[in-house]
């Protein structure tokens, strides 16, 4: 018998009933975490247009926008899990150029990205802003790290099996130009870093199980 296989937009429809139920009112930050591979950005764009159906001012942003510099991010070596996990977000520049004036709300300006990483440079500033009822996605890995836990209302824990993640990382490596045997190490070993520092996948509001993009499974702890 083939296993039952929940639909995606039943999945997403749930999570936003749940975000909207609790956090509908004022300014409500929701961060898709989860490792390098496990789909933040795709995920997070999908439940930014289920909140949408439903009526609500949604806006989307990513920590890939707020880099720091190549000479910081590579400090400690150029396949350094240390340096990916510990050195390769402006987390200063994102929370006051982003999350605090969002949270303020009215007419105050917020933007999306800082920092272009393919050009290693600032970006011209895109100021933003919003209804006083509106809610920010925020995607990308690290994100339920101490520091940073404090800003969520919300954190949903993207998952992907060891397999599926490792099939994925050979596979982007395999499309970069410049392909290098040991990048993976600095993906996967900063990963396990984060995960022992972090326990991300204890701290997260919910856990989605993304191993079949198409076919999301939310997990709850009597599941786990």
């Amino acid at each position: 018998m083939t296993p039952w296989q929940p639909e995606k937009k039943d999945v997403l429809s749930a999570l936003a009933d749940d975000i909207l139920h609790n956090y509908g009112k004022g300014r409500t930050v929701v961060a898709i975490d989860g490792v390098d591979v496990s789909g933040t950005g795709d995920f997070g764009d999908d439940l930014a247009a289920s909140m949408r159906l439903k009526g609500h001012a949604v806006f989307c942003a990513s920590i890939e926008g707020f880099h720091r510099p190549r000479v910081e991010r590579y400090a400690r070596g150029r396949d350094s899990p240390e340096g990916f996990y510990r050195d390769s977000y402006d987390y200063l520049t994102f929370q006051r150029t982003l999350i605090q004036p969002f949270r303020m709300g009215g007419s105050t300006g917020f933007v999306a990205a800082a920092f272009d990483v393919a050009r290693d440079a600032g970006v011209e500033p895109v100021w933003l802003t919003g209804p006083a009822d509106a809610l920010l996605i925020v995607d990308g890995s690290f994100l339920n790290r101490p520091e940073l836990r404090g800003l969520w209302n919300y954190s949903i824990w993207l998952e992907v099996s060891e397999d599926e993640a490792a099939l994925r990382r050979a596979e982007r490596d395999s499309a970069s130009p410049n392909p290098r045997p040991q990048r993976h190490l600095r993906y996967s070993g900063a990963q396990a870093l984060y995960a022992a520092e972090s326990k991300p996948r204890t701290t997260a509001t919910a856990i989605v199980d993304n191993t079949d993009a198409d076919h999301p499974r939310r997990r709850f702890a009597d599941s786990c």
